[in-house]
């Protein structure tokens, strides 16, 4: 969890509306995020989470309303949020399976001034996540599911993201694995990365994340600080069957 007080926002939503063909996703979505805060997004399965994130990055289009990044109000093309510093982590990571860890890693970089920019950034998702550096001659199918999540989060790293979506990084993981994830992106958000993040289970962030959205059938149902949800045993019940 960060302090960002005063802090300028980073990421703004305003009446967010996408989907798919002629399915309606997203109902008007307005949301916030400041520098280095640590925002998580949190529903059940199948109402709107991953698309919103997805509209963010330009991979859904965006039909109505307006996303900015720094004020600057985005047209919705994938390499133009790139280049502001937006890396999206995908559900399930999205590994190139026959390629190593290394290459993977630097597939982010694609949009990296020079190679000396690739070096910097490499060097630091290394110090952030030495299993990678161990890895790095690996096969990427080879690797366990943690490592996995690990590498796709290294890889938004190297696309020079300062701001990070990260989809739902606990699927299909144990229980001890889900905590060393999560113990990297809270490494991530004290080392002040900005961090939008969408998550199932609200008890995975209670005590990292800065603020807590309550997503349902792609419009927020409510606001506040993740222990304010813990505590609200009828909104869980209703919404996330807790």
């Amino acid at each position: 969890m960060t302090s960002t007080a005063a802090k300028p926002p980073v990421l703004q939503l305003d009446a967010t509306v996408s989907g798919y063909d002629g399915l309606e996703v997203l109902k008007g979505i307005s949301l916030t995020v400041n520098a280095g805060e640590f925002v998580t997004v949190v529903g059940p399965n199948g109402h709107g989470k991953s698309t919103l994130l997805k509209t963010i990055s330009g991979l859904v289009p965006l039909r109505g309303g307006q996303i900015s990044i720094d004020g600057q109000r985005l047209s919705g093309k994938p390499h133009e949020t790139a280049m502001l510093g937006v890396a999206h982590v995908p559900q399930g990571d999205m590994l190139f399976a026959q390629m190593s860890v290394l290459e993977n890693l630097l597939m982010g970089a694609y949009l990296a001034p020079d190679k000396a920019e690739i070096k910097r950034r490499l060097d630091e998702v290394y110090t952030l996540l030495p299993k990678l550096a161990d890895r790095r001659n690996q096969i990427a199918s080879s690797l366990s599911g943690g490592e996995r999540r690990m590498a796709g989060i290294g890889r938004g790293l190297m696309m020079g993201g300062r701001i990070l979506l990260i989809d739902e990084p606990s699927l299909g993981l144990a229980p001890l694995i889900i905590d060393q994830v999560y113990g990297v992106i809270a490494e991530l958000s004290k080392a002040g990365r900005t961090i939008l993040l969408v998550e199932e289970n609200p008890a995975r962030v209670e005590d990292l994340a800065d603020r807590l959205h309550l997503l349902d059938d792609g419009a927020i149902v409510w606001s506040g600080k993740p222990a304010e949800l813990m505590a609200r045993d009828e909104l869980l019940a209703t919404y996330l069957g807790g």
